[in-house]
């Protein structure tokens, strides 16, 4: 087998590994997020009422640890009290080592890109972090790394580490991202979006939340992909061109040669004037409408369109609809419990219960 063949073969056994975890955690999904929600929320109130407001940064962050690892791990976080108190901070610092020397910090150039941007750090800073992770998860996950090594031919190290990196980059990472800053653009509208999504929360959810329900709520579908569009959780990809090919643009064309590194830049991508009318502002209704679906084709956020499939033969992000209907069921539960929520870009001042 060629080192090509053999790099390939892998990717695809690791993608399968990934949406197989995905299928196996469908079975609590819902229930994991809507539970730990109703957490978060307890807690935010509880402060508003001690204190006059409360961030919801760090209360985010435990939600997204929480369901995530009950979710795709199987392991309750709770069973140990360390990784329930701290776990999602050993995941931000294991993250920061790997992305601050690739992230825009916004400091005085060129101090940045010497100071910050010209070595990558070393493991050492959050190897203890690390081993308390793998530790618990090799503990409590066991069902699911046993499918790795059984089913997709991984060794133990490679699911322990595989699914780390699903957990605590693709999906911890993702989430603690991109939800802050939709709860920032929920909380601080002054539109008149809040009543909107409340009325077509309280006539679409049904009895119960869940995912079926929130495809039938178009405003709040096309606030998620809206908000996406504007802030995608990735802002950029690579990949290397399996083959020549010819790459167009609306009015260039771009010979593009087998094994040529490739970059996409997402946020200029769907900031296209000529794809999207208006396009540096924020129109939560922009997506809602047969013009709004077709304009799906063009929203790039995961690596590939809204409208595409992640497959092992692809590289588009494994947990797309996930992502898409998780936020759209977060939105739902918020209109579903308030009817509106003020406050800024990392605190809550005020809520206004569902009457």
């Amino acid at each position: 087998m060629t080192t090509t063949n053999f790099s390939i073969h892998a990717y695809m056994q690791l993608k399968s590994f990934a949406m197989d975890i995905l299928k196996q955690g469908s079975k609590t999904w819902v229930t994991e997020v809507l539970g730990n929600l109703e957490t978060m929320w307890d807690g935010i109130e509880s402060t508003i009422s001690k204190s006059g407001s409360a961030s919801y940064i760090i209360p985010l962050q435990q939600f997204i640890f929480k369901f995530l690892m009950k979710s795709l791990v199987g392991a309750d976080p709770s069973v140990s009290q360390e990784i329930a108190d701290s776990g999602y901070i050993m995941l931000d610092r294991w993250l920061a080592v790997q992305l601050l020397p690739t992230v825009k910090i916004g400091i005085l150039q060129p101090l940045e890109e010497i100071f910050l941007h010209s070595w990558a750090y070393p493991f050492l800073l959050v190897s203890g972090d690390y081993k308390k992770l793998c530790d618990f998860v090799k503990k409590e996950g066991k069902e699911v790394l046993r499918r790795g090594e059984t089913e997709f031919g991984l060794s133990a190290e490679d699911s322990l580490h595989n699914l780390l990196f699903i957990l605590g980059f693709n999906a911890f990472g993702g989430f603690s991202v991109y939800l802050p800053g939709l709860m920032s653009r929920i909380v601080s509208d002054k539109t008149g979006l809040q009543e909107k999504i409340g009325t077509e929360v309280k006539e679409k959810a049904g009895s119960t939340l869940s995912f079926d329900s929130v495809k039938e709520m178009p405003l709040v579908m096309s606030l998620v992909y809206e908000t996406l569009r504007l802030s995608p959780p990735v802002p950029t990809q690579y990949g290397r061109a399996r083959k020549d090919f010819i790459l167009s643009s609306h009015d260039s064309v771009y010979n593009i040669k087998k094994g040529e590194l490739l970059c996409g830049y997402q946020p200029l991508v769907m900031r296209d004037p000529k794809i999207f009318d208006d396009p540096e502002s924020f129109k939560p209704d922009r997506f809602m409408n047969e013009k709004g679906s077709e304009l799906l084709n063009y929203l790039y956020w995961s690596n590939g369109p809204q409208t595409g499939s992640p497959s092992t033969s692809n590289k588009q992000c494994a947990a797309k609809d996930y992502v898409v209907l998780t936020t759209a069921l977060f939105v739902a539960y918020i209109f579903s419990r308030y009817d509106s929520i003020v406050g800024d870009s990392s605190s809550i001042t005020a809520v206004e219960k569902a009457q």
